[in-house]
């Protein structure tokens, strides 16, 4: 298809070659012809024209040099190959683009030539560099501030560049976005070929099973590439090991039982993965280019915490996010560990307090005891002497606070990047709950499984003995505040399908359901999947 588009490509040029040699070789007026076109076509107000202005409005595209024939060339060979990153096309067809260069003939036609290339451009470089969606419109959990360059300098970029270098820099130029990219074309070759053939009925088999169910999920397992082919028709050692390892890359409990939930994973579609990937893919996308040298990810997904150096995971714990209700679903968003409180107390959120505290202090003025009501002064209030049932939601004036203890609700130390969604990483005395394969109860912070350990590695940077002052601090039991004298960058992501630190994929479940929404608004910008279904 592409190769059909360069041969295409070619008469176009040359059609152009003679337009662009006639222009440059006519009278002063021709050029000012060409100013005139440009300017009657670019959109009014736009950083498309704002570029122009500022360039003289001299041709981009449809000039006769090297420069204006390379540029030409990548850009229809690009746009003919948005589906390599999982891109829908665009607002602006292939053929289309072709069909105006070929039948341009006067200067006026060249001018509309010129402002429709740089608006193709622009949109395919928007794309590519910081993805097709917009994620606040999308699902109001997509918070994350996503990066975009301006027209204008799109444009600036492509001109200044060396030949047409600057294509090569707009795709993230992350590993993981490589890996993703080389995933996206195995299953693209997968589907096409059918996929992983029969699933396995829904049962439980273990070690030591027989029968045709086992059979079944042998083939499934040696076709996925995690069992070698054998004829052996019992659960043995070797597929016990073949278990656990599908169940650590997808995110389950590596018991070597394929039960109802470690099953269902196994039938998903080879389709169904490479979804996945398309939408990681505009994910990545979506993050800043400079994640930092030293930086925190928090997948939501994979329940994970990670500190990683250099490009390197140096410390890596689980978490525990916020439940799955519409007030409780922990955002995504990027922001600075600015400092880490050990022996917080615990400042109840306005919706906690309404929701779920004052209808208990209207039943019972001693409720929630551990809880500290104040005024606004911040003086403790005696509840003897309210009346709770005179407020609601909107009228209660009071605030609530649990001071510190190893009760409290955030444990003995939180981790802060102060953000406007009052979302940070906390340790928790519901220590049982990080046994859990799928880990959502909270009320929106991320609960860090390790936090002690989380602080040394954060406090190593800046002091000699990390554990011994954590611990000197922890002891006064004292709500003390240490500041990070290098703010870490924190990025709160959700990947369903991501590459593992030995260059494996991953899967995860969709906990949250965004992934799907993405997907289908991928789809409505117009991305396809393969015809096969695997």
């Amino acid at each position: 298809m592409i190769s059909g588009f360069r041969t295409r490509t070619v008469i176009v040029f040359t059609a152009l070659f003679v337009s662009s040699a006639s222009m440059a070789s006519a009278e002063p007026r021709s050029s000012t012809a060409f100013q005139m076109a440009v300017a009657e076509f670019v959109p009014t107000g736009s950083g498309v024209a704002e570029f122009y202005r500022e360039n003289g409005f001299a041709p981009v595209w449809v000039g006769e040099t090297p420069e204006h024939v390379a540029r030409r060339s990548r850009l229809i060979q690009a746009l003919s190959s948005t589906d390599m990153h999982g891109l829908p096309q665009g607002s602006y067809s292939v053929q289309t683009l072709i069909d105006k260069m070929q039948t341009a003939r006067t200067t006026r036609d060249l001018g509309a030539v010129e402002i429709k290339l740089s608006k193709a451009f622009v949109e395919y470089a928007r794309n590519l560099q910081s993805g097709a969606l917009r994620p606040s419109e999308i699902d109001d959990g997509l918070v994350r501030k996503v990066e975009r360059v301006s027209a204008k300098d799109h444009l600036k970029g492509l001109v200044a560049a060396q030949h047409d270098t600057y294509f090569d820099q707009l795709a993230p130029q992350s590993t993981q976005y490589r890996a993703l990219m080389k995933q996206k074309l195995v299953l693209e070759t997968l589907v096409n070929q059918g996929g992983w053939g029969p699933t396995v009925p829904v049962s439980k088999l273990e070690y030591g099973d027989t029968g045709p169910n086992v059979i079944k999920l042998r083939n499934r397992l040696v076709s996925m590439g995690y069992l070698r082919p054998t004829a052996n028709p019992e659960f043995d050692g070797a597929m016990l090991i073949a278990v656990k390892a599908f169940q650590a890359d997808h995110g389950l409990a590596t018991d070597g039982v394929a039960g109802q939930d470690t099953i269902t994973e196994l039938n998903r579609s080879a389709s169904e993965r490479l979804k996945a990937v398309y939408v990681a893919l505009e994910r990545e996308r979506w993050l800043p280019r400079e994640r930092g040298e030293r930086h925190i990810l928090v997948n939501q997904a994979d329940f994970s915490a990670k500190i990683v150096d250099d490009g390197l995971v140096t410390f890596e714990t689980r978490t525990v996010i916020g439940k799955n209700t519409h007030d409780r679903r922990s955002p995504e968003f990027s922001d600075e560990m600015e400092h880490l409180v050990i022996n917080p107390s615990w400042y109840v959120p306005r919706s906690i307090i309404t929701k779920e505290y004052l209808p208990k202090l209207q039943s019972n003025p001693n409720a929630v005891g551990h809880i500290h009501i104040t005024d606004r002064s911040g003086r403790q209030v005696n509840r003897a002497a309210v009346d709770f049932t005179q407020f609601n939601a909107r009228n209660f004036p009071f605030a609530m606070r649990q001071p510190p203890s190893q009760s409290n609700a955030l444990g003995l130390v939180k981790f802060m990047f102060p953000n406007k969604y009052n979302i940070y990483l906390h340790d928790t005395p519901q220590k049982n709950l990080f046994a859990r394969e799928v880990r959502a109860f909270s009320h929106g912070c991320i609960r860090l499984a390790d936090p002690f350990e989380f602080a040394y590695a954060l406090l190593a940077k800046q002091e000699e003995d990390p554990k011994a002052f954590f611990h000197r601090v922890l002891a006064t039991g004292k709500e003390t505040t240490v500041q990070l004298e290098e703010h870490v960058p924190v990025h709160l992501i959700y990947r369903t399908a991501y590459i593992g630190p030995k260059g494996k994929v991953q899967y995860r479940r969709d906990v949250y359901d965004r992934d799907r929404k993405i997907w289908e608004a991928l789809q409505k910008a117009g991305v396809a999947l393969p015809d096969v279904q695997g």
